[in-house]
């Protein structure tokens, strides 16, 4: 059984959206010294109330392109000490590294009337996934509407922030420090109906950078090209075509010879403030321009790892040890099934599961799966740890209640040692659990 289930751990070819268990958005792809792929997307809360709800970032990362570890949340509106006092508005960031650290860019209102005193923050951590620490904000941008910071470091060295709303694009050098700025800001000039979500990268020696335009409803991503990291700059058209939400957001990153596109899309929920991030590859014609993506829902082949996966010491809970259950039939060994399972787990029946003694290892830092069978396009159940509420997670369709084929997965913190206690309460839809199993990822 353990093989079984340790096999939908390693998918062997993608699937869009990419990261499902938990709703994400404006996803910033980065490489980082590790040779794997990270992506800093911002965190749409589930239940839905708004673009005002968006906290909590969490931190996504690949060694092949198909299977993601999700490295845990490493920042939220409550730890940023100037900001907003009832929180939310954690929008669209960045990440950089420069001599020896890791600089996440956040936008993030400092007052209540939020449209109108947007600022851009900055946490500092010497580690890509944890230990990030607020260290104020960049003084001398931001303002009303201007977010969606991104941050370039060209060949030199050199770094430059960019951000925008509200038909303004702008961009500024930054220091060596990575929050303080150099010189005066500058318009991004020669952009065709700019409306936000500004990346800047580099191919070949031409500068690209990209955007969301105000098409209405469901914008398109643009580009635009120039000999200079602040322009000016010549458009070039769309790259991404609309994917079904109101909003666009993307990032383009090369990764061991390939060009990524990563985007958003409301696949899952069919719900713009329920949104999930996806990639596909991107072409570059002879004259270096972007081909208009292919957006797919499933299908690339894995890369080769390399050697870059990283695990820990893993542990398996199996229907079987459950300490308490209620609202769901257990069915053993019956002829439809391969294993123990709780069949008809589902808000209906009030269901619930309980697993005491799971083990925190030595710091509580673990990776919690789920496998389970569902044929709903879309269940969802509560996750309680040790009495309290952290997440509301997404178990996407299977194929059918007999198919086990379903594994979500999702970093969080617990107590050390084997004293900790797993609720799993049914929220909606209907699903068969087959068990759970925590990683240590503590390293």
């Amino acid at each position: 059984m353990e093989n079984k289930l340790l096999s939908r751990r390693n998918r062997k070819y993608s699937q869009n959206p990419f990261i499902q268990t938990i709703f994400t958005a404006d996803p910033s792809a980065h490489v980082w010294e590790d040779g794997r792929l990270y992506v800093y997307p911002s965190h749409d809360i589930d239940p839905a109330r708004g673009c005002d709800l968006m906290d909590q970032y969490h931190v996504f990362s690949t060694s092949d392109m198909v299977n993601w570890r999700d490295e845990g949340e490493i920042l939220r509106s409550s730890d940023i000490e100037w900001g907003r006092p009832s929180g939310g508005f954690m929008w669209a960031p960045d990440c950089a590294y420069h001599n020896g650290k890791y600089y996440f860019y956040f936008p993030h209102p400092s007052e209540e009337k939020w449209n109108d005193s947007w600022k851009i923050g900055v946490a500092i951590s010497d580690k890509p996934t944890s230990g990030f620490k607020s260290c104020g904000f960049i003084e001398g941008v931001g303002g009303h509407a201007m977010i969606d910071p991104a941050v370039f470091i060209d060949d030199d060295n050199q770094a430059y922030l960019y951000y925008g709303g509200g038909k303004k694009a702008r961009g500024v050098k930054l220091s060596d420090d990575m929050v303080t700025t150099i010189g005066e800001e500058q318009e991004m000039q020669g952009l065709h109906d700019f409306h936000e979500a500004t990346w800047v990268f580099k191919r070949e020696g031409i500068y690209y950078l990209t955007y969301s335009d105000n098409h209405h409803g469901n914008n398109n991503l643009c580009y635009a090209t120039s000999d200079h990291p602040l322009g000016p700059w010549n458009y070039q058209g769309t790259y991404l075509e609309p994917t079904g939400c109101e909003t666009s957001h993307g990032s383009v990153v090369e990764y061991r010879g390939q060009w990524y596109a990563f985007y958003h899309s409301d696949d899952l929920s069919h719900a713009g403030t329920l949104r999930s991030i996806c990639w596909d590859p991107i072409e570059f014609t002879e004259d270096g321009l972007m081909k208009v993506v292919v957006q797919t829902r499933n299908g690339h082949p894995a890369l080769e790892t390399n050697g870059l996966e990283k695990n820990g010491d893993l542990t398996i809970y199996g229907i079987n040890k459950a300490s308490e259950f209620k609202g769901a039939e257990k069915v053993e060994q019956a002829d439809a099934y391969e294993k123990t399972c709780l069949k008809n787990f589902s808000k209906e029946n009030n269901s619930v599961v309980v697993f005491d003694e799971v083990d925190g290892f030595k710091t509580g830092k673990v990776n919690l799966g789920i496998y389970y069978a569902t044929p709903d396009k879309l269940a969802k159940c509560i996750l309680l740890v040790n009495g309290e509420y952290v997440s509301l997670l997404n178990m996407v369709f299977s194929g059918s209640w007999r198919t086990f084929d379903g594994y979500a997965n999702f970093t969080l913190l617990m107590e050390p040692g084997k004293n900790n206690r797993i609720e799993l309460i049914a929220s909606s839809g209907n699903v068969s659990l087959e068990a759970i199993s925590v990683e240590d990822y503590s390293f």
